[in-house]
Formats: C-alpha cells, structure tokens, sequence
C-alpha cells in the first residue's frame, strides 16, 4: 500500500469531516426550531469525531503530527477539504441541501471503506456508517418535508438552494492521481463508482420531494489540490482562535 497515497486520501477525508462541522456548528443557538438548533450541533459534534479519528490513523500509521496540529496548525493550502464544505452557511434552506448531499456522499463512502483491506479504517468506518445513517435520515426528512410537503416560498427556497449548491456537490467527488494506487489494493472503491451511487439515491429523494436536479453542472473542483474558495482562510482563523490564544489547550 503506498503511503502517499493513503495520507492525502486520509487528510482530504478527514478535512471534509472537520471543515463541515465548523459550519453545522455555526447553526448553536441560531437554528430555525430548537430541535434543529439541537440537531445541526449534535451532528456537528459527531463530524469532528469523525475527523479526529480519522487524523488518528494518519499520524499512526502515516508519520503525519497528531490531530491537535493537523486540525489547527496547518495553513490554508495544506487543506484538502472539497470547496463544498467550505462555503457560508447563508439561509437554512442551502444548509439543508448541503447536509443532505454532504451525508448522502458520505454514507456510501464509508459503507464503502468498512470493507477496505486497510483494517483501520474498515473498522472505523463501520462505526462512522452508522452515525452518518441518522445523519443522513435526518437531512433526507427535511428535504423531502420542506419540498413535497411544504409551501410553494419553501420548494422555491430548497430549489434554488440546490442549484446553487449542485456543482460544489458534485467536487466531492475529485479523482486524484494517486487513488489508483489505493484501488488496486482494495483500500478504496473510486470517486466514480461512488458518485454513481450518490446520484441514484439522491435523485430518488429528490424526484420524492418535487425538486429537479439542475442539468450540465460543471463540478467544482480544485480543493483536493489546495486550492480553496475566499472562506476558507476565515474560517481557519476563527476555528483556531482558541489554540492561538492557548496552545496548550486540547480539542
């Protein structure tokens, strides 16, 4: 297995967790019904868990620094989170769409990894699956409450969400070089079998929930590589407030 390779899958994996959770976390004490308010912030938590196991089995077994420092001490470029999880929380109709795609990719993935030959990460992954099962459940209720059930402001609201969100979605699932490497040893299943996954259920909820998939998204790609949306770096700076002030405080 090369290591290079199991290292930059790890970090973008577990950037994504990392990243996602600040801005669910974003939503304490500001959701929209206090059981949402409830929600967005245990999930937030599970998110960071995810993240930190994950920085776990890079520094164990990738000679990579511990997740204190690989969560707050690198900069900006360093990062390979999709731009997708970077982007403003904005109303609670994009945060809902963005949760729901977010989940979606992320329960296949790891029912994915829980049969990878790397037994790290097949073990964890079972237990992450099941935390992203209720993740997913939850986002998939509210996308289907708010479009099929809902008012016309609200389908209009969760449309447009979606278009705006689709080609950011669809950057989740950058292919990098290094992958095959990976896929040959059965660690990982690729980007492509994955996202033919996604669409299929996501389209499913979508045609249940009266909303249309926009048609011809170019995806957004470019965070796999470093390469991030003007976000990024605020959010990098606020989340680390805490350590710059103390370092020696723990997450």
């Amino acid at each position: 297995m090369d290591t290079n390779a199991l290292k930059n899958y790890l970090l973008r994996t577990a950037d994504d967790q990392l990243i996602i959770a600040h801005r669910h976390s974003e939503w304490t004490g500001f959701g929209p019904l206090l059981e949402e308010d409830i929600a967005f912030s245990s999930i937030a938590q599970d998110k960071l868990g995810h993240a930190q196991a994950l920085y776990n089995i890079a520094h164990e077994h990738c000679a990579l620094p511990n997740a204190d420092t690989l969560a707050f001490r690198r900069n900006e470029k360093d990062f390979l989170c999709c731009q997708f999880v970077e982007l403003p929380n904005g109303e609670y109709d994009f945060s809902l769409i963005r949760h729901f795609l977010f989940d979606a990719a992320e329960y296949f993935r790891f029912s994915a990894l829980s049969e990878s030959t790397f037994e790290p990460l097949a073990k964890l992954a079972v237990k992450i699956r099941g935390e992203i099962k209720y993740h997913l459940y939850h986002g998939r209720t509210w996308v289907v409450q708010l479009g099929a059930n809902g008012t016309d402001e609200s389908r209009v609201r969760m449309q447009t969400a979606l278009n705006y969100a689709w080609p950011f979605a669809l950057g989740m699932f950058e292919q990098m070089a290094t992958d095959s490497l990976l896929e040959t040893s059965e660690v990982i299943v690729s980007e492509e079998i994955l996202k033919k996954q996604w669409l299929e259920f996501v389209k499913g909820v979508f045609d249940e929930a009266g909303l249309k998939i926009p048609e011809n998204s170019t995806p957004v790609f470019g965070g796999r590589g470093g390469f991030h949306t003007e976000y990024l770096q605020p959010l990098l700076s606020e989340m680390t407030e805490v350590i710059d002030i103390d370092p020696s405080a723990e997450w």
